[in-house]
């Protein structure tokens, strides 16, 4: 498979196509894990597609990985998660892992904090990193004693616990009667100790932000921050649709604290929302591997999943200055999202030109390795029951 170190990536859809394309681009040799359909297999920067057990079985997932290793002659390739899931397992693994491949997930004691919530919330909460008013609870009668600014909104501290089940990521709640209501039904699939409540910021996606960095030694040593305006659904969205790099040092100032607190390492996502009545950014969450929409940092000039691979080899690492103005597109979620958008009067077709003028960085759509856009239309019907889009 070539001279060069190569990577895995544990999982295929449209975030793993990205640094499939880029390590491809630049000779490294790119294996794909996935289960299940997956657009990436079909990119002609993949050199292998492996059908991987399910991540969910955790015990299989891992003897499968060290089999791989030892059968596809693959030790100390650079090993990447996809999702959060997959971090936290890789995470949780890393000691065993870490015999057989170069495992870029940050430390168990980094992930363990970011992939709860309620940890998240905690330490940013103890540490006077402003957060959205957050209630806890361990069961309904201790949850209604408190007093309670409606609207807010219920949502799982571990989202896998949950959104597999549902698919939904929070539900707006309006008044006691629906808390109870909803708290009730939620506490039927998760513990109780797991069910947030918390205030409910106003503005939606066009107040939501994000800090992406190449995280190491206790400082971002580059990033970009992105504002994303549209996702899907817009109220709770699954992910993003379009982001656009915006300058907004103060963010990059809290992001870079909180990640210090945990002791992180490598690339991710810090999620914020903006709120206009306290004028304050709130923590919403951390994604500790690539993001969705992370194509922009490469089309920027900081290209995170390389940064990664570079330093995971000891390479020195090359950090570029990053571009202030670049868009990011995904075509197959957009042109609905816009639609619908359009149809409920909350866009204009104006403001909607407007957003796609300048350079663009689409997620799937690419003249030089065109056949991963065009598997996707025809999985769109999966995507849809998978991902409950």
């Amino acid at each position: 498979m070539g001279k060069k170190t190569g990577a895995i990536i544990t999982g295929g859809d449209f975030q793993a196509l990205g640094v499939v394309r880029t390590l491809g681009m630049k000779g490294v040799p790119v294996m794909v894990l996935d289960n299940g359909p997956c657009i990436s297999k079909y990119s002609k920067y993949c050199s292998a597609f492996v059908k991987s057990p399910s991540i969910t079985d955790e015990e299989s997932y891992i003897d499968f990985l060290v089999d791989l290793a030892k059968t596809r002659k693959v030790e100390n390739w650079v090993l990447y998660p996809n999702c959060d899931y997959s971090a936290y397992i890789l995470s949780k693994n890393k000691k065993v892992l870490s015999d057989y491949y170069r495992v870029t997930t940050p430390g168990f004691e980094a992930v363990e904090i970011v992939y709860d919530k309620k940890r998240t919330y905690q330490l940013a909460e103890k540490s006077g990193i402003p957060i959205p008013k957050t209630y806890y609870s361990g069961s309904i009668e201790e949850l209604i004693s408190q007093e309670i600014e409606y609207p807010v909104i219920i949502k799982p501290a571990i989202k896998e616990n949950f959104y597999r089940k549902v698919k939904v990521k929070a539900y707006l709640i309006e008044n006691k009667e629906k808390l109870i209501e909803i708290y009730d039904y939620v506490s039927t699939i998760i513990e109780s100790s797991e069910i947030l409540v918390q205030e409910y910021i106003h503005g939606g996606a066009s107040n939501l932000y994000s800090v992406c960095p190449f995280f190491k030694d206790g400082k971002i040593l580059t990033c970009i921050v992105g504002r994303r305006p549209r996702q899907h659904p817009m109220d709770f969205g699954h992910a993003s649709t379009y982001a656009e790099i915006v300058d907004i040092p103060e963010i990059k100032s809290i992001a870079e604290n909180f990640l210090n607190l945990v002791g992180y390492y490598g690339i991710g996502e810090v999620e914020f929302m903006w709120d206009e009545r306290s004028g304050q950014f709130k923590l919403i969450e951390v994604n500790p591997r690539v993001w969705g929409w992370h194509t922009l940092s490469i089309a920027a000039g900081a290209d995170m999943p390389y940064l990664l691979y570079q330093d995971s080899l000891g390479e020195a690492i090359d950090i570029q200055a990053t571009m202030k103005n670049a868009k990011w597109v995904r075509l197959l979620t957009d042109t609905p999202t816009v639609l619908i958008e359009m149809l409920k009067g909350n866009l204009r077709l104006r403001d909607y030109i407007r957003s796609m003028r300048g350079k663009k960085e689409f997620a799937v759509f690419s003249l030089r390795d065109p056949f991963p856009f065009l598997v996707e239309i025809v999985l769109s019907l999966y995507l849809l029951k998978k991902r409950g889009f």
